[in-house]
């Protein structure tokens, strides 16, 4: 792989899951502690159970990235879907961060050509292309549950994380004015 291009793909992993953060951190920022706990169904998570478990699932995959399996020995990934009734919004956020730094930083420390060696995760080889591809698809799955999960909770109060509904057009002759109409 041309290290070019490779340096462009791991500055677009970067790039895409910084952005899928932000709109969790946007739908999290929302939320009152009660809603952030609530479980909008029987078989639902809420969404300190689904950041518990990103949280989880990031320290797992992105500690010792290269070197060692991506399903760590100590992971025990039913309970990240179990909140306990003492657990912090503060405590999980918390580790909501380190989590997400420890990614930032795994990310910034790999090389393009780190990107066809060979990780594990849960002893299925994967490059390390694959890895991170799985990683973004597995996260922005999750913000997407986090961001649909608060937006149920906030209802009408709910504040658009992108474009808002009838508003489509306005945004669109912005970006045209901005980059120039190009068809």
């Amino acid at each position: 792989m041309p290290s070019d291009l490779g340096t462009r793909y791991l500055d677009e992993v970067f790039r895409s899951l910084r952005g899928h953060k932000r709109l969790a951190d946007g739908a999290i920022a929302q939320l009152s502690d009660e809603q952030f706990f609530a479980l909008p169904g029987p078989e639902s998570n809420s969404v300190a159970i689904i950041v518990k478990h990103m949280s989880g699932n990031m320290r797992s995959r992105f500690t010792d990235f290269l070197s060692s399996d991506g399903e760590k020995p100590g992971r025990h990934r039913d309970q990240e879907f179990i909140v306990p009734d003492d657990a912090s919004r503060d405590e999980l956020l918390r580790a909501w961060e380190q989590q997400w730094d420890l990614v930032f930083h795994t990310i910034n420390s790999l090389q393009a050509e780190d990107l066809d060696r060979t990780v594990t995760i849960r002893a299925q080889p994967h490059s390390v292309l694959q890895a991170l591809h799985r990683a973004v698809a597995h996260l922005t799955y999750h913000t997407g549950q986090i961001v649909f999960v608060a937006k149920h909770w906030k209802g009408a109060e709910w504040k658009s994380l992108s474009i808002p509904k009838a508003r489509s057009e306005e945004v669109n002759a912005r970006t045209r004015q901005k980059y120039g109409n190009q068809t």
